[in-house]
């Protein structure tokens, strides 16, 4: 099968840099809230509620309505799983790659509430009755991930992929003193490393090392390759409140946050290819001698540290008929983000003296990104002592994010925010939550759901409505001194991903893909348990 010479992006890194893209501004900007074990246990549905300070984040407003002050630490634990297994690209069903179910666990311990507040009681029977100032770290998303899948592949390879992406480019170009500078550092580790070479004379063509070339120049796969693809991400992201709040006349509850966001994100990928038969990969040498392909390794690792700066303004509203009402509405997020990425790549054949190893250097880029306004209401029903349901709405539209450089090239991200404002457009969040007391003990349960903010393929398809669920449950002790704990359960459901390796890059001669590239299905869920410490004074 001969290769056709067309222009493909790997999905495992950029070209020259990295290239930032409208879902690294989604990453940084989406919520996903944790807290503390109640406001958890109760979906977070904490916006006309308040009382709480896991629930400081989503209201400000909360922790005026507490009458004392308190503190809480809330540690937890997520496990997560995830399946990957390649999805057919035949009507009949046929796998002819990544064919075995891999599934992979991972477990993370964090703190994803710690809060202090102090009540200053001015001593009126109404008007401004209480002051609260408070500090408060809730997390507000988490990144725990660990995917591995494995198969046969006997049509198409990583190297051969590649050697199509870098055909054009100059051999010399590839392997010189400034390599990194200016070519694709995808193109220049395979070729530095051994996973491509030139052939036949020429050089700008290359063929992967695991395929043959023949005399009438066609190029194809020289036999079964065992592949393996692995991926591990990890990281957090924190809201840091400093917090003030009114209470007046125990009707009218406000508060405001002065926000700082701290973000934390690792990705790590690497793909494998294992010869099944080392003697179906024959490459000859230019002295007349052959050897074989045994192994390639291609890695790459990408760090982000981000900062961001933002204001909340909420209030609640009571009745005397127990309904509460409240709202809250964040400003944009200020952020900075410094990121920093590198690759390498690793060839091995039967002849060691050809093995082959090569490291791009440590790329680093620092931006801004401007989150987008976000706004959540909420409607409370309590009896006095007994119960209280909750629900809350909140919405953001993401297609407002923009990234800003921070030199004077104020045009670098035209072309990204115009993709995100074509891509991207309005998520809603839905949260309910109830809860009963029998004495001093508490029962809880909630539940959550986001719809996507992505709207629009990377092709101009408008996408099905898509969304997240989870539900969770928990239980509450309250002693009749200052201390009093929490419990709880979240299961964040199956969500569903479908990812490339490497592209297509096998056509017919009218354009049309003849060998498909595999493709995975990873499907992830997770378990948090919380476990929230209190006391008031």
């Amino acid at each position: 099968m001969r290769k056709t010479a067309i222009t493909i992006l790997l999905t495992f890194a950029a070209a020259c840099a990295y290239a930032q893209n409208a879902y690294d501004a989604l990453l940084f900007s989406e919520n996903n809230y944790e807290g503390t074990a109640r406001s958890v246990a109760m979906g977070n549905a904490f916006t006309a509620l308040g009382g709480d300070l896991g629930a400081v984040t989503i209201n400000p407003a909360s922790a005026a309505v507490a009458s004392y002050g308190q503190f809480t630490i809330t540690p937890a634990l997520t496990l997560s799983s995830t399946t990957a297994q390649g999805v057919s690209p035949f009507s009949d069903g046929t796998l002819p790659y990544f064919e075995r179910k891999m599934k992979s666990n991972m477990t993370d311990f964090s703190m994803p509430n710690i809060g202090l507040s102090f009540n200053w009681d001015t001593h009126r029977r109404t008007g401004l009755k209480r002051l609260t100032f408070g500090f408060v770290a809730n997390k507000t998303a988490g990144w725990n991930e660990d995917v591995y899948a494995n198969g046969m592949n006997s049509t198409t390879s990583y190297m051969g992929a590649l050697a199509t992406e870098t055909n054009g480019l100059l051999a010399s170009d590839l392997n010189g003193e400034y390599a990194y500078d200016y070519m694709p550092w995808n193109s220049v580790v395979g070729y530095q490393s051994g996973m491509i070479s030139t052939f036949g004379g020429y050089e700008d063509e290359y063929v992967g090392a695991s395929e043959l070339v023949f005399d009438n120049g066609a190029i194809a796969l020289g036999g079964p390759l065992e592949q393996t693809y692995g991926r591990h991400v990890t990281g957090s992201k924190y809201d840091y409140a400093f917090n003030v709040g009114a209470n007046i006349s125990d009707i009218l509850y406000l508060g405001a946050n002065f926000n700082i966001t701290s973000t934390t994100y690792g990705y790590d990928e690497y793909f494998k290819e294992t010869a099944a038969d080392p003697a179906d990969f024959e490459i000859a040498l230019d002295n007349g001698e052959t050897m074989y392909f045994q192994q390639m390794k291609h890695k790459y690792t990408y760090q982000a540290d981000a900062s961001g700066y933002s204001a909340k303004f909420g209030l609640i509203l009571t009745s005397g008929a127990g309904f509460r009402l409240g709202a809250a509405i964040q400003t944009p997020t200020v952020t900075t983000v410094d990121e920093y990425w590198y690759q390498d790549g690793q060839t091995l054949f039967t002849e060691s003296a050809y093995n082959a190893t090569a490291y791009s250097p440590t790329g680093e880029y620092s931006y801004m990104l401007h989150s987008p306004f976000r706004a959540n209401f909420g409607l409370a029903y309590t009896i006095a002592g007994l119960a209280v349901i909750s629900a809350d709405y909140e919405v953001c539209d993401y297609s407002q994010m923009k990234f800003k450089a921070l030199d004077t090239d104020r045009d670098y991200f035209e072309d990204v925010n115009n993709d995100i404002k074509e891509r991207f457009g309005t998520s809603h969040m839905l949260r309910a939550g109830a809860e009963v007391k029998i004495g001093a003990l508490a029962v809880r349960g909630g539940y959550g759901l986001t719809t996507s903010a992505e709207k629009v393929s990377a092709w101009g398809d408008t996408l099905p409505l898509s969304y997240t669920q989870n539900a969770s449950f928990g239980l509450g002790y309250s002693s009749k001194g200052s201390f009093f704990a929490d419990f709880a359960v979240r299961k964040n459901f199956l969500k569903s991903e479908y990812y490339m390796p490497y592209s297509d890059y096998i056509f017919d001669e009218d354009g049309n893909i003849e060998t498909p590239a595999p493709e995975l299905l990873i499907r992830k869920s997770a378990w948090k348990v919380l476990l929230t410490f209190g006391w008031r004074f």
